[in-house]
């Protein structure tokens, strides 16, 4: 099933996908992801849903170059990353699935209640690096990476990455911070010290799926089967359960299955 042509159009200026409306600052940057909920960093053409890289370009087929360091595009789209980390007014981590992704503040909480991780569940669910690397930051609240690994005995570097993208995925850890000198590092923090309202308010999964497939929806228009799933991370049978109570009320139509196309009357290509 292909996205209809109206649709395309559609996501073209949802997801500012068009030369007049690139994103050149961060509180542009800022600004996209409040409107769209969520966003990748730097997917290209190749991969669906929002992204601040193709906002930067501001084109639909939009590629990223084998050498993203000689790309004026992809550079400038990785130095608003920096900037939108230090000032902290959205969510960005390694979600679920290895997705980098930026969550405006509104969609915390769906997504926490999808992949977040309750205190009593974590000795359960944690690895031990992970434990011990939660351990350190619930003491000191903040640590650059070296610091970090260091207090928390996680010598091995391929163990100490995989237990902070564990951490990231349980949206128990964000950077806060990034530092190019006199080394490159990233400085870590505990993610519920930058959204302590979000990350406590307590949302049922049905609601949370609802919502998920709500925000991305009003962005694409249309969604084809497994789209939906693709750019969240989402299993299909919770992104269907999503896209259906939207049907349930009214704000989407199903004409096939696995399709679900806005309210608005969306044409599906043939």
């Amino acid at each position: 099933m292909q996205i209809s042509t109206e649709a395309d159009e559609y996501r073209d200026g949802c997801w500012q996908r068009e030369a007049t409306r690139q994103i050149e600052t961060a509180f542009d940057a800022e600004r996209f992801v409040e409107r769209v909920g969520f966003a990748a960093c730097l997917t290209d053409a190749r991969r669906p849903g929002p992204s601040l890289y193709v906002a930067v370009c501001g084109r639909r087929d939009a590629i990223m170059p084998r050498n993203v360091q000689k790309d004026p595009e992809a550079s400038h789209t990785w130095l608003l990353k920096d900037d939108l980390i230090r000032r902290g007014k959205v969510f960005y981590g390694k979600l679920t699935g290895a997705r980098t992704m930026f969550l405006a503040p509104r969609m915390i909480p769906y997504f926490h209640a999808i992949w977040g991780m309750k205190r009593a569940e974590e000795s359960r669910r944690l690895s031990r690096p992970a434990q011990a690397i939660l351990r350190v930051l619930r003491r000191e609240w903040e640590m650059a990476t070296s610091d970090l690994r260091d207090d928390s005995g996680v010598s091995d570097r391929k163990a100490f990455t995989r237990a902070l993208d564990e951490l990231q995925a349980a949206m128990l850890v964000v950077p806060s911070e990034v530092y190019y000198q006199p080394k490159f590092t990233y400085v870590w923090t505990l993610a519920v010290g930058r959204f302590p309202n979000e990350l406590r308010r307590r949302i049922r999964r049905d609601v949370a799926l609802r919502e998920i497939a709500r925000c991305f929806l009003a962005g694409a228009g249309m969604t084809v089967p497994g789209e939906l799933a693709r750019v969240t991370g989402l299993s299909r049978p919770d992104a269907g359960l999503g896209n259906r109570a939207l049907v349930a009320e009214g704000v989407a139509t199903t004409p096939s299955r696995g399709v679900y196309v806005l309210g608005s009357g969306l044409q599906i290509a043939p």
